[in-house]
């Protein structure tokens, strides 16, 4: 899978279960097979999670949805986690590692009261119609609904389109440009992320490969 792909339409786990043995490397946790330096790129994600659009604050409650084994959660300290994932796999992987995840259809999972985000990460193409699932997510999200985009898979102005026919009347952008699967060194790390503010540069690496980072609010 390279960097600017969503996960396989096969599963969330790319068809590894919780009880797989490790890989020749010693990799074993589905956070581990699919990320090559997990920490800078979960890092990252989640303190725009944090910034992007609405500020989320210590004690918000956040639903994460396909959320493999839930491995966000370590990044996003104060924040009251809820991970969702199709795939019973990523349930029993979650939970070999202390975390509690919910087995739902993303398109269907209702939390028992509301969030202050919904998030969805590498796996839009799960929703069966966006439209009504970011109308279906407004229902029990209370600032925020925040998502990666392909902008070479999808049209960034009928996504945008979508989240304000769901009630999501404004939103924010930002090329996210911290690799995938590729691990670099710190200084080259940073220099990316500095590099996503930069305007037309990060534009130009999105005509290529990486994602934006999409935060909608009402």
């Amino acid at each position: 899978m390279n960097d600017e792909a969503e996960r396989s339409g096969d599963s969330e786990a790319g068809g590894m279960g919780a009880k797989r043995a490790p890989d020749a490397d010693g990799v074993t946790t589905w956070t581990e097979r699919e990320y090559a330096d997990p920490v800078p790129y979960l890092r990252h994600r989640a303190e725009l999670i944090r910034s992007l659009g609405p500020p989320l604050e210590d004690g918000d409650r956040l639903v994460d949805l396909a959320c493999g084994d839930g491995g966000l959660a370590d990044f996003l300290p104060g924040i009251e986690y809820v991970g969702v994932d199709a795939d019973p796999r990523m349930v029993e992987e979650a939970a070999s590692k202390g975390r509690t995840i919910a087995h739902a259809d993303l398109n269907d999972f209702t939390p028992d009261r509301p969030v202050a985000a919904t998030t969805l990460f590498r796996a839009l193409y799960y929703a069966r119609d966006r439209r009504s699932f970011f109308r279906h997510a407004a229902g029990y999200t209370t600032k925020k609904v925040v998502f990666d985009l392909n902008p070479r898979q999808y049209r960034v102005d009928d996504v945008l389109d979508e989240l304000r026919g769901a009630g999501w009347a404004s939103a924010s952008l930002r090329p996210f440009l911290v690799p995938q699967t590729r691990a670099l060194p710190g200084p080259l790390g940073a220099a990316l992320v500095l590099a996503e503010r930069s305007g037309p540069a990060a534009r130009l690496a999105l005509r290529y490969r990486f994602t934006y980072l999409v935060a909608a609010w009402r």
